[in-house]
């Protein structure tokens, strides 16, 4: 899966301020309207002003005046003479002038040097990425995803949205998160989101095929990722899993499950969806066994209320006799309030 032949640009982007052409036809239109009341000035002011060559300065005279003035040339072919005109272009019309500099100054800034320093800022980002969280695809699912992680206060530089569709990353950008546009099947892509230094990967293609196969290309690229993803079909459910990844969604069954617990009572599901939401009262946290807990059974814990217990790849519920006692390098499961 090796793209030798892709040559697509796969660098990180973010979004802009907002459409650059509107930015520019705001900066011409605005330039435009400066200049004609310059000429406007110079024409109302045209009897103090001399020409050369000793003849009236028409309004072709008094445009090439008002060009020769911004623009700082100054050949001296026509000259304000009368103590009125001078008045006139000191005071009045070199503030116009200092204003239509810092126009064009500005838009050799926002067009020329602001996107090549955006573009090598974006590269050293790239460059340097790590601990972050790769969103691959950026359909239903994707969106929760990254919304739930703003919320829950992960940085949104922290955060890489991988998709294909031009509307899906314009939506991604405008959360403020670095996005690629790329297959995240394919090793350049996953290798460009520098997926092997990443914390996690959570994968939502759209399709159980696709997202098993991204599933298959980031477990080899990166053996340590913790890998979470979407499945539709319960069939798929076990192919994901031999694929590399630890957690495998599938959301009817979830929410099969959670019908099916409101009738046992409406405070089970309610529970459920609290864990489920970030603005619940309750969340799950996972967390490496402290050395003051060592020893300690799992029920007995301060910080909150244990669930589970993950020892040498094995998972122990607090009900089982390993979770009686606590042991250096366990992980702990436990629900806390927030």
């Amino acid at each position: 899966m090796t793209d030798h032949a892709d040559h697509k640009d796969l660098s990180l982007k973010r979004r802009g301020r907002g459409p650059a052409w509107l930015s520019l036809a705001w900066r011409i239109g605005l330039a435009g309207a400066l200049i004609a009341v310059t000429v406007a000035v110079h024409w109302f002011c045209r009897a103090g002003l001399r020409d050369a060559n000793g003849g009236p300065v028409g309004l072709l005279g008094v445009i090439y005046f008002t060009i020769m003035t911004v623009t700082t040339v100054g050949y001296g072919d026509i000259v304000p003479v009368t103590p009125t005109a001078r008045a006139i272009d000191t005071f009045g019309l070199t503030p116009i002038r200092i204003l239509l500099w810092l126009i064009f100054l500005g838009t050799a800034y926002d067009f020329l040097f602001k996107n090549v320093w955006e573009r090598w800022r974006m590269s050293m980002i790239q460059r340097t990425l790590m601990g972050h969280v790769i969103v691959a695809g950026f359909g239903v699912s994707g969106r929760e995803a990254v919304g739930e992680l703003r919320r829950q206060g992960t940085d949104a530089g922290r955060i890489v949205v991988i998709d294909e569709q031009a509307d899906a990353l314009a939506a991604a950008a405008m959360q403020n998160v670095a996005i690629l546009s790329g297959d995240a099947t394919r090793d350049a892509t996953l290798e460009a989101a520098r997926v092997d230094k990443a914390k996690a990967i959570l994968v939502d293609a759209g399709r159980d095929d696709t997202s098993i196969l991204i599933v298959l290309t980031a477990r080899r690229l990166a053996p340590k990722v913790a890998i979470s993803v979407v499945i539709r079909s319960a069939d798929n459910e076990a192919l994901a899993r031999q694929a590399g990844a630890e957690v495998v969604i599938n959301p009817a069954s979830f929410a099969g499950h959670l019908m099916a617990s409101s009738s046992q009572g409406a405070h089970v599901a309610d529970f459920m969806a609290d864990l489920a939401a970030s603005g619940g009262a309750f969340t799950l946290r996972e967390r490496p066994v402290a050395a003051s807990e060592v020893g300690r059974p799992l029920s007995a814990l301060n910080s909150g209320v244990g669930l589970q217990l993950c020892r040498d790849g094995s998972t122990y519920n607090f009900a089982t006799p390993e979770a009686r006692s606590l042991e250096r390098d366990d992980m702990i499961l436990e629900v806390v309030a927030r």
